[in-house]
């Protein structure tokens, strides 16, 4: 197989400083062909800065007009549907940034065009690419854990609230920390959990920091703007009698800075991930283990390298569209459940 043809949907952030620099490093498996973003301008710009042949004002154009084997898609929550399902019907490939889209219905269709095109869909959940998180994964699936019965996921900032982009901008967003950051901690220990079923959902939200000026350690936001959640926080009961308890803020009055934590527990032994430590009863003794040695990767880099391996390999991605769809699904639900004040039934 020659090398995979690559066009980028968007040219913010997150392809400049994500997408694009990782997949320079697979340059022995990829070309990076083309760039589109609405703000023709700055896709000009992106594809100067690291000598990418094309540029194009939209994506409809770029797939139109140069021959693709994949895409990133790039562009805020809003827009990561049409833009997926435009890139598989086209005949591509697509990694798409996290969440999956912002309602259910949306994630349900890139997950039905997916399979209708027969061409692979995986998301940036870059945090199963980790090395904390693969090694966790080997473990549990040695039995070391035993059945994982209760896990508690936090994404919590003390004063984290983006000065830029669209993250305070529900129209564009979907919502706050929970689709933002949230759902990352959240993805990681249904992954660890092998992605059970949901049963119940409850959801919460708060409005008590964002709306108002203060110190912001990711910038000045716009907080007369600002039409988000600044706080999240849920529980999940699953169908295999398994429990779930969530936080995550952007902003909240507690001790440390900056908290991603996903915590497992099993009938045999539990674990905290990030940094990977886990916990057992063994010999009338209680150990907690810590690895002496994980391999030093980043997630971006390896959940590109992943992506890149799996087209050439006709190997399926470790992040399915079926599970984006379920992880939309308990997004949505965890919003519903706070804005009506009960309980969803998945």
């Amino acid at each position: 197989m020659g090398k995979l043809r690559i066009g980028i949907i968007g040219a913010g952030g997150i392809a400049s400083d994500v997408h694009i620099p990782n997949y320079l490093k697979q340059s022995e498996k990829v070309d990076i062909v083309a760039v589109a973003d609405v703000n023709e301008e700055r896709a000009r710009s992106v594809a100067k800065q690291f000598e990418i042949a094309h540029s194009f004002g939209s994506y409809e154009e770029m797939l139109n007009s140069v021959e693709l084997d994949a895409v990133s898609v790039c562009v805020p929550n809003k827009f990561h549907k049409d833009a997926t399902v435009a890139a598989l019907t086209a005949g591509c490939h697509v990694l798409c940034e996290k969440p999956p889209a912002m309602k259910e219905e949306e994630a349900n269709e890139m997950l039905q065009v997916a399979r209708e095109s027969g061409k692979v869909l995986t998301f940036g959940f870059h945090y199963r690419h980790t090395a904390d998180v693969q090694a966790a994964k080997r473990f549990i699936d040695a039995g070391e854990l035993g059945d994982i019965y209760s896990a508690r996921v936090q994404a919590i900032r003390r004063r984290g609230i983006p000065g830029w982009g669209v993250f305070t901008n529900k129209e564009l967003q979907g919502g706050g920390p929970l689709i933002d950051i949230g759902v990352h901690m959240l993805d990681t220990a249904l992954y660890l959990m092998g992605y059970p079923e949901p049963d119940t959902i409850l959801g919460k939200t708060h409005q008590q920091i964002g709306t108002k000026k203060g110190v912001g350690l990711l910038g000045d936001w716009d907080y007369e703007n600002f039409t988000v959640e600044d706080m999240a926080v849920g529980m999940i009961t699953f169908k295999n009698g398994a429990s779930l308890v969530l936080e995550t803020a952007f902003a909240a009055n507690v001790e440390k800075r900056d908290t991603m934590q996903v915590s497992l527990m099993g009938n045999q032994g539990g674990a905290d991930i990030f940094p990977l430590k886990m916990y057992q009863e063994k010999h009338g003794a209680l150990i907690d283990s810590t690895p002496a040695y994980l391999p030093n990767v980043g997630g971006h880099e390896q959940e590109i390298k992943h992506f890149v391996e799996c087209l050439q390999e006709g190997k399926q991605p470790i992040s399915t569209p079926e599970q984006g769809a379920i992880i939309q699904r308990i997004i949505d639900a965890l919003y519903r459940s706070a804005e009506t004040g009960k309980a969803i039934n998945f």
